[in-house]
């Protein structure tokens, strides 16, 4: 129906409730009161009284003798009481009933002007003066920080990260930046700017944080990219319905097939199963969705109130997952083909990771990616197992690891706990760090000694994973200088009293088997970063493998020009922008190098610690 049609539409319907109301009040209804109640007898005459004594009164004006009997008494009306009273022209383009009745409930309030415009009352309205979830006194950065700084600068930073970042704690230093609560930047509208973080979130696989941070913004000032990254995040995260508000209440926002089955899944949870079920099977018999995707639509809907009949999925020549796919087959509780699950990706892994609704054993391998990558903290991967224990016992692969997660806590003694901690970290001839994320607290246990020395740099990077570095300095008078757990150790220190010599890195570089020594060039990066290196050292070492460290770029400026007013969430940013990339393979130690130097200079030391830790650990 075009706009000119809806608008008559509107002032018909307007003319058409006036016009009933003359018709009504020209033709009124008999009286429903039982005889002798609606026509009550005239009162009896009282005697006159006897008149007063004449006294000096103002003038009165003089009421009409009320006629005799029960008539009653009619005002004149204004303007003459013969009038006439003519009925209102309707217009010529009135739209038939047959049209009106085409209309669905939205589209009849829209034109009507009775459709709400958001959904939380107004004295319950929040402001958009800063936007988040993690107060400043909450761990959350500066809320101010951004205020004065350029928005195409800000703009950059969170566009330009297409994630995920290679490092654990890059990853983590970056989502507490953007879910810090945080003011927009001078020139961008807060709506944007909340966009731009969710966007980011969801594409380093955060997507309970993006769905958390849309959610502190009102949904009536949602523009088209909060409102994307927002039901991204509904769909990964199974929350299908948490969409609705946007849906019912912008539900012009887009077009596409996915958005009216959204639409039409709403509409059955609001109570109109029947439009619910209209809508999806026109939606069926279209060719631009595929089949399975309304069926799945279909069998969500019908979950609310009076569904309707049950709803048979045909898997067969569907060739490829999707999010919607996946988020609602989960939801319903439909098995998806293996041969679909096979090579699906590395979002569907991060979905299943925290997804509850999924088996245990189904969610161990997406819960390990999610520890490597930052998503899951150690403590929620040993809860993860913990539970698969309790659940299954020591069934399948998962469940012998998980019983030798056991014994890595309660063995008998530490030989056997440390026996029990190397079964869990070899895989492959190689140590995975998700398994030494998933072992940092058992490794916390063990005591620092000579006998397990040849175990310490597994074991410190295990610990230094969950952040433990009070318990990995234990292992300082253990290990030998210049080894790898040596480097460590030197990187994650709280404090340092005297800068290291060009002696302890020769020794580490001597044993350093990593492709082009990369380990080394880490070193002497995060040392460099962290002030903690002499100055001959650092210029031999940038000389000899070609570290370029004081080579100066577009991003590196930035990064240092933002450091160098403390400028901690812009530092976050731009330092994430810099760790882009799958695997440190990716990563250079110049690159790190301005990343440690300008954290450790705006006073997030500890990050910056545990980022040149972690390159060395990994590189």
């Amino acid at each position: 129906m075009n706009r000119a049609l809806k608008k008559s539409l509107a002032l018909g319907a307007g003319l058409l409730v006036l016009s009933s109301s003359l018709v009504v009040a020209q033709d009124a209804p008999e009286s429903l009161l039982p005889p002798g109640f609606d026509d009550p007898a005239p009162a009896p005459t009282p005697a006159p009284a006897p008149a007063p004594a004449a006294t000096p009164q103002a003038t009165q004006p003089t009421r009409p003798a009320a006629p005799s009997g029960s008539a009653p008494v009619v005002q004149p009306i204004p303007g003459g009481a013969s009038a006439p009273v003519s009925a209102p022209a309707l217009p010529s383009n009135l739209p038939s009933l047959a049209e009106l009745e085409e209309l669905d409930p939205d589209e009849l309030d829209e034109l009507l002007g009775l459709k709400p415009k958001f959904d939380v009352p107004p004295a319950a309205r929040r402001s958009l003066e800063s936007v988040g979830i993690l107060a400043a006194d909450e761990g959350g950065l500066p809320a101010a920080s951004l205020r004065n700084q350029p928005a195409s600068i800000v703009r950059a930073a969170l566009s330009g990260n297409k994630g995920p970042v290679v490092s654990r704690w890059g990853h983590i230093l970056l989502r507490r930046a953007l879910v810090s609560r945080l003011a927009a930047p001078d020139g961008m509208d807060p709506a944007e700017f909340a966009g731009l973080r969710a966007g980011l979130l969801n594409r380093m696989g955060e997507y309970g944080a993006a769905k958390t941070l849309a959610q502190d913004v009102d949904t009536d000032n949602w523009n088209e990219s909060l409102a994307g990254a927002a039901v991204q995040s509904y769909i990964s995260t199974g929350d299908i319905v948490g969409a609705c508000p946007l849906a019912r209440f912008q539900s012009d926002l887009r077009d596409d097939a996915e958005w009216q089955m959204l639409r039409s899944i709403c509409a059955a949870y609001a109570g109109e199963s029947s439009r619910s079920r209209n809508e999806l099977r026109r939606l069926r018999s279209r060719d631009d969705r595929a089949e399975i995707d309304v069926l799945l639509a279909q069998r969500y809907a019908g979950a609310a109130g009076r569904g309707g009949s049950a709803v048979n999925l045909e898997w067969e020549g569907v060739d490829a997952l999707s999010p919607w796919r996946f988020s609602l087959a989960n939801a319903v509780g439909a098995e998806i083909p293996q041969n679909l699950l096979e090579g699906a990706g590395a979002y569907y892994q991060r979905v299943a990771a925290t997804a509850p609704m999924l088996p245990l054993a189904q969610r161990i391998g997406g819960a390990e990616l999610a520890a490597r990558e930052g998503i899951l903290s150690s403590a929620a991967l040993i809860d993860l197992y913990s539970a698969l224990y309790a659940e299954q016992g020591r069934d399948g692969e998962a469940g012998l690891r998980a019983a030798r997660l056991r014994e890595a806590y309660v063995g008998a003694d530490p030989a056997s706990r440390l026996a029990a901690i190397r079964d869990i970290w070899t895989t492959s001839e190689q140590t995975d760090y998700a398994r030494q994320v998933l072992t940092a607290y058992a490794a916390a246990r063990l005591p620092a000694n000579a006998d397990m020395a040849d175990d310490a740099s597994d074991l410190i990077a295990s610990m230094l994973a969950a952040g433990l570095d009070r318990d990995a300095l234990e292992w300082g008078e253990v290990v030998p200088v210049g080894s790898h757990a040596w480097a460590l150790l030197a990187l994650s220190q709280p404090q340092r009293s005297t800068p290291v010599a060009s002696g302890p890195v020769d020794d580490f570089y001597g044993d350093d088997d990593s492709t082009d020594q990369r380990k080394t060039g880490f070193l002497v990066a995060g040392l460099a970063g962290l002030g903690r290196l002499e100055t001959a050292a650092r210029q031999e070492y940038d000389q000899d493998l070609a570290l370029d460290l004081d080579r100066s770029t577009r991003w590196s400026q930035l990064i240092q020009q933002a450091a160098a007013v403390g400028n901690q969430p812009m530092v976050a940013m731009l330092a994430g922008v810099g760790m882009q990339g799958t695997g440190w393979d990716k990563m250079t130690a110049r690159h790190l190098f301005h990343i440690v130097s300008a954290l450790d200079r705006v006073g997030l030391s500890d990050e910056a610690r545990m980022i040149a830790a972690e390159a060395v650990a990994r590189g």
